[in-house]
């Protein structure tokens, strides 16, 4: 699971790269380098093959209307060659204009802006505050600098997973569960919007995330289906692993205080500067589950590694909501999340999480 994050967090570093490396006076250059690169190859070709015709003619190997006919049809096809490879380098071009047009492709003209693309439309933002704002001069700049009520993070959580007996913390010192391997993963994307107009500490925070929680049953034991009941019961092979995963997507909302300081620039305009000291939040979140697996490996009596894996609900329900806070100092912060609701049915048992979480503004 966590070679997979981290793939997807390198393919999404790649994406970014690449990105923030094109824009539509680049691609512009490129397509006119290969159309010169097209013409000058054919040409070069079409010379030496001029040239080794008129070695023949001279060696009289053949005639001179043969050596004519020859030269016509090589000036032909290399001529048919360049038309035809151009007029697709001409369609890139038509093509790039459009998506310049649409808002596709960025310019140097943003280049102090950062990118990214999402399918076919590509976004523009800000990642980092430069020396060249205190530029007051620059009308495009003041109105760029206020625009940032609204910002976007890039959320990345992981920590120990576990659970609780009737909302008593207590009931972890006789956990069923592992609890330094039992854990949890949490990827997503969030939305930041200050309440006010004005420059201020609080906002609200909300998104999308995607959760992978992981129970290791203790006691060699698994999860096992009875009826409308799931039991945790002896496994009567030597169990090497043992592991319930759980799979969500949830939304979370919170309520933020962001106490960076704000930045004042020479014309008295004040503008919010984020996850440049410490941040609170408090909320919660509600989503559903998209799938349970419990995986078991053991070794068989015939001396077999086998590993099995289970797919069924377990009797988990579907729909979960519950509460989850963090404390930060810039992008880096302490995370806990808590289920009200059971994670069984029929039981009193409720997930509760502990991490680390990474917001990358």
């Amino acid at each position: 699971m966590i070679k997979r994050i981290l793939i997807l967090l390198v393919l999404l570093g790649t994406t970014y790269a690449q990105a923030q490396e094109k824009t539509f006076e680049k691609e512009v250059s490129k397509i006119s380098k290969e159309i010169e690169r097209i013409t000058k190859v054919h040409k070069d070709s079409l010379k030496r093959k001029v040239k080794e015709i008129n070695d023949r003619l001279d060696n009289k190997k053949i005639e001179f209307t043969e050596a004519e006919k020859l030269k016509k049809e090589a000036a032909a096809y290399h001529a048919g060659q360049i038309e035809k490879l151009v007029s697709i380098q001409e369609q890139k071009l038509q093509e790039l204009v459009q998506d310049k047009t649409d808002g596709r492709i960025a310019s140097e003209d943003d280049e102090d802006y950062d990118t990214f693309t999402i399918g076919k439309r590509t976004f523009r933002f800000k990642m980092f505050e430069d020396d060249d704002d205190n530029d007051d001069n620059s009308w495009f700049r003041k109105r760029r600098r206020r625009d940032k009520r609204t910002t976007t993070q890039f959320v990345f959580a992981l920590g120990m997973n576990n659970v609780l007996v009737d909302n008593d913390f207590g009931s972890l010192n006789n956990s069923d569960y592992r609890f330094w391997q039992s854990r949890f993963y949490e990827l997503g994307f969030t939305w930041k919007t200050r309440l006010s107009k004005e420059p201020s500490k609080a906002y609200f925070k909300y998104g999308f995330s995607f959760l992978w929680n992981n129970l290791r049953a203790d006691d060699n034991r698994f999860h096992e289906v009875n009826g409308d009941q799931t039991n945790l019961v002896v496994n009567p092979n030597s169990l090497t692993e043992s592991r319930l995963r759980h799979v969500q997507m949830t939304f979370p909302m919170h309520f933020e205080l962001d106490f960076s300081k704000n930045r004042v620039y020479s014309d008295d305009e004040v503008v919010d500067r984020t996850h440049q000291d410490v941040r609170i939040g408090l909320g919660g979140f509600f989503g559903f589950k998209l799938g349970t697996r419990q995986y078991l490996e053991y070794v068989n009596a015939q001396g077999v590694r086998v590993e099995e894996v289970q797919k069924a609900d377990f009797n988990m329900n579907t729909v979960n909501y519950g509460l989850s806070a963090y404390i930060a100092y810039e992008g880096i912060g302490l995370y806990a999340k808590y289920d009200l609701n059971p994670l069984f049915q029929n039981t009193n048992i409720r997930n509760i999480s502990l991490g680390v979480r990474f917001d990358i503004n």
